[in-house]
């Protein structure tokens, strides 16, 4: 879709105009109207994977589909859509007043690298008992990482590529044993060389930096970017900050590697909006 398509909704007393857009492409604003204040979209991809920020009147309560939605001090918000989700959803506003203001949502569903295989899906080897062991601890730690609220204001910006390579893997791409899917790829891999800088994608806080290697993700490097939208490193051969270090966007805070389960050096890059998968390659400035 080259346009962005403008289609006028009626409802709670008033109209809107909604920007729709198709996957990977941005739309101007979309604005919600109803016997409330006005709701704002800034900047989006309304897709499956993608995200979305906007502005709200200082006093609106926000809710996605029923569940809460920060806003900074001066009514920035942030939203992001999983892998899976549905194709609408409705950001609402409700004033002290009861009165409420609703902007629906249309989610592009996206064409998903899917790969059949003429074969069954082989179980993995049961882990040992020492691989759970250690695997509850660093799950644990991630999330708890994950729990941490920081300020930081990261998801305000568009996000710089944090390292040169070839993309190896993108994000969402799946295989399917004779109709049995297995896991989808949660980031997006950029092969390089052990050593390249990885570099902040956007300002944010160091809410984890694994000294060592953990089980899967290896020397794992997470940043808090603010509003519920977290990022993490994988794989890395070194890192450059420290947990509770405040960087900046284009900063250097990893290098590339090879640690934990990894066939060859290579970044993987995983975003987080709460609980929602999200396509990294969606939030870089365009080329």
């Amino acid at each position: 879709m080259n346009s962005t398509r403008r289609q006028v909704f009626s409802g709670l007393g008033g109209a809107f105009v909604a920007g729709m857009l198709g996957a990977g492409r941005s739309a101007g604003a979309s604005t919600g109207v109803g016997t409330g204040a006005p709701i704002t979209l800034l900047a989006q991809q309304l897709t499956q994977g993608g995200w979305a920020r906007g502005q709200a009147d200082a006093v609106l309560a926000l809710d996605l589909d029923g569940t809460p939605v920060t806003k900074d001090e001066r009514g920035g918000f942030f939203i992001a859509f999983d892998r899976n989700a549905p194709p609408s959803a409705v950001l609402t506003g409700r004033g002290p007043n009861g009165r409420e203001t609703a902007l629906p949502l249309t989610i592009a569903p996206r064409a998903w690298q899917i790969e059949h295989i003429d074969a069954p899906m082989r179980p993995p080897k049961m882990p040992s008992g020492e691989f759970w062991r250690l695997r509850a601890a660093e799950l644990a730690r991630i999330a708890a990482a994950r729990a941490k609220v920081t300020g930081a204001d990261g998801w305000s910006q568009a996000m710089l590529r944090p390292v040169e390579g070839r993309i190896s893997g993108r994000f969402g791409s799946q295989r399917v044993y004779r109709g049995e899917p297995g896991s989808y790829h949660s980031g997006l891999d950029i092969a390089a060389r052990t050593g390249t800088p990885i570099l902040a994608p956007a300002d944010g806080v160091v809410i984890l930096a694994a000294a060592s290697p953990f089980t899967l993700e290896g020397r794992l490097l997470m940043l808090d970017h603010g509003m519920g939208l977290s990022a993490a490193f994988l794989h890395c051969s070194a890192h450059r900050v420290a947990e509770g270090d405040v960087v900046r966007r284009g900063q250097a805070i990893a290098e590339v590697g090879m640690t934990g389960r990894a066939t060859g050096p290579h970044l993987h890059w995983g975003l987080k909006w709460r609980e929602a998968r999200l396509d990294p390659l969606l939030f870089l400035l365009p080329a």
